[in-house]
């Protein structure tokens, strides 16, 4: 298991992550905000026993790594990223077929905190990143995912492509977004799946790709060619959804 040390900033990004459990080192608060979250927040850190200072925005400005801490910044015990075998385990545990997410080399920490945050919401049961070549879970991560960097497990692996040929051992099937795919509503994404998503410039690794057995292609009406890593994540993660509730 790895760890990254980081900041929880943000209002509902502190609550989540004293209502998942996560342990708060210090709390840094701006100095005379009394406004609901952060009377909440105030509640939960004397229930914890966290360490509370007042500061100055500037303060908090100095320390904030995302620029929009809200008047809030908490120093975390770090994230623990999980194995693959947890994410597996935690679909079983809900006795559904395994849902996941692999990124093929994500450099943006906004992207990768909207992904886990749409992975939550959809009901994924969990997100496999790189180990080199991606960014890790920051604290611009943490705050872009809403609180559901608590709820997702993450797992980095060695290689993507290796990984997914242990996996497709489990029965899964695995799906690249790829604008030369066959159209998503023409394939059937149900049953144990997985969805790789390429990085912003480059999209899934020639290697990666070769080792999906489909590719799905967004359809596209507008002048340009490409959407957004995150967006695209939401809007096949969707059609899994929709595909899955039809049985």
């Amino acid at each position: 298991m790895g760890y990254e040390e980081f900041t929880i900033e943000g209002r509902n990004a502190v609550i989540e992550a004293y209502r998942s459990g996560r342990t708060i080192d210090k709390l840094y608060l701006l100095d005379g905000c009394q406004d609901g979250p952060v009377m909440t927040i105030k509640r939960e850190a004397k229930k914890k026993g966290t360490p509370v200072k007042f500061v100055t925005k500037e303060r908090l400005d100095q320390i904030s790594e995302t620029g929009k801490h809200q008047g809030v910044i908490a120093f975390a015990a770090a994230y623990t990223y999980a194995e693959v075998e947890d994410i597996l385990e935690a679909a079983r545990e809900k006795g559904e077929a395994p849902f996941l997410f692999l990124l093929d080399n994500i450099e943006d920490p906004h992207n990768l905190g909207a992904i886990i945050r749409t992975a939550n919401l959809a009901g994924a049961h969990g997100i496999i990143i790189p180990k080199n070549r991606a960014v890790g879970l920051t604290a611009t991560v943490a705050k872009t995912s809403a609180g559901a960097i608590n709820y997702t497990p993450v797992a980095r692996v060695t290689n993507l492509a290796r990984t997914i040929e242990e996996l497709k051992k489990e029965g899964i099937w695995f799906v690249c977004a790829d604008m030369g795919g066959t159209p998503m509503y023409d394939l059937d994404l149900k049953g144990a799946i997985g969805v790789v998503i390429g990085s912003e410039g480059e999209g899934v690794g020639r290697l990666t790709k070769e080792k999906c057995d489909m590719a799905a292609a967004i359809p596209m009406k507008g002048n340009i060619d490409s959407l957004n890593a995150s967006v695209a994540a939401g809007v096949l993660a969707y059609e899994i959804v929709r595909q899955r509730l039809k049985g």
